[in-house]
């Protein structure tokens, strides 16, 4: 019986455009392939040895005679593209609606709300690159203590300061207010604190972003694990991305290694149920920025730990590798992608070299999670349990 399973998300590590790709501006998109065309000597052989180049249309990758593990991808059901969608239907649940995006800047009457309430005027008001925005109002920010209102092609209402204009505990309360403002009509999936050093011409943003996320709608895998007893281990932006329900503890990571690090601690405790993981480097730091380069390192940086991940499971531990969407570095834009999301299943239950195919949706995981849990589940989703447990 599955005791527990370590739900690790590659953020944004797609492998391929969907078919309903024109409807969101990625057709061609390839996160992973584009990556590979770049860099055809990319050092992945530890997810290989998994099934990596197994996959269906992974044909950028060669196929390992015997994987040891279980492999396919996912097409995504939910009408969305970004980390909130891509992560809620991971846990069991079917978004119709798409979140709200501002690609004009935020109404009027929300500016001029949120103003009165922070007693402070704001710069920018417009979809921009965070990196960009705050090189080009980081001056004006400093000398006028405004905060810097920005969106992007996601539903996200982000607030940028320099941490020693704007504490971060003010900035928090700005984002807390934000928060409350935003609901209803003018809803976002989350609205974003993004802090920054350094003087003009060298601004750095830091680790201490912090994202506050509207409450998943309904129930999802997280709290009916809960339900019966199981502890639920939010590593990286999990707590954030579920407004903290389901999760019965948070760890914060600050970069892709401390989050592989911070889930081999948490797997040498003597918990059961989930940890759910997030390395939101890849998305954050090397997609939204087209760095291809720095995205190829990445991923050969976690492939180079991945050993350390799989050593530290137990007998009766299930991992299951995957990601929440696209956001391939060498596509237009700046914007997420539409994609297919790899599946990679390993551990001692585990049926090596079993092909689950194209599931129809993420929420296939959440399903599969209950079932191997004994736990309740979602209404959506179809479980691949019975296919890879010995």
């Amino acid at each position: 019986m599955v005791k527990r399973v370590v739900l690790f998300i590659l953020d944004s590590v797609g492998i391929g455009a969907l078919p309903d790709a024109v409807k969101f501006n990625s057709v061609g998109a390839n996160t992973l392939g584009n990556i590979v065309k770049s860099y055809p000597k990319i050092q992945m052989d530890h997810f290989l040895k998994l099934g990596l180049g197994n996959i269906e249309e992974v044909n950028y990758f060669p196929p390992y005679n015997h994987p040891k593990g279980a492999y396919g991808r996912s097409m995504e059901y939910s009408n969305g593209k970004d980390t909130t969608t891509g992560h809620w239907e991971i846990a069991g649940l079917h978004m119709d609606e798409p979140f709200r995006t501002f690609p004009a800047g935020f109404p009027k009457e929300i500016i001029r709300e949120f103003e009165n309430q922070i007693g402070k005027k704001v710069l920018a008001n417009k979809p921009a690159s965070g990196t960009v925005i705050i090189e080009e109002l980081g001056k004006e920010h400093m000398e006028s203590g405004s905060p810097i209102v920005y969106t992007s092609a996601d539903s996200v209402f982000q607030i940028a300061a320099h941490e020693e204009i704007i504490p971060l505990d003010e900035l928090y309360s700005m984002c807390e207010i934000a928060r409350e403002i935003l609901t209803g009509e003018f809803s976002v999936a989350r609205v974003i604190a993004r802090p920054f050093i350094g003087e003009p011409g060298s601004f750095e943003r830091t680790s201490n972003r912090k994202d506050y996320s509207l409450e998943p709608p309904e129930k999802t895998v997280l709290d009916y694990a809960l339900e019966a007893g199981n502890d639920v281990i939010g590593i990286g932006k999990i707590h954030d991305i579920f407004n903290g329900k389901g999760i019965s503890k948070e760890i914060p990571s600050k970069s892709n290694l401390e989050g592989i690090k911070k889930t081999i601690s948490a797997l040498e405790s003597d918990s059961k149920g989930i940890i759910f993981t997030n390395l939101v480097d890849f998305d954050a730091k090397y997609g939204h920025r087209r760095d291809v380069e720095g995205y190829k390192s990445a991923l050969e940086e976690v492939n180079h730990h991945l050993p350390d991940l799989l050593k530290a499971l137990k007998q009766d531990d299930l991992l299951i590798i995957t990601a929440d969407h696209g956001n391939d570095p060498s596509y237009e834009g700046t914007d997420h992608t539409r994609e297919y999301i790899p599946l990679l299943i390993y551990g001692s239950m585990i049926i090596p070299g079993v092909n689950i195919g194209t599931r129809n949706s993420f929420a296939d995981i959440g399903a599969t999670i209950s079932e191997m849990l004994n736990i309740d589940r979602t209404p959506y989703g179809k479980s691949f349990a019975s296919l890879i447990l010995k």
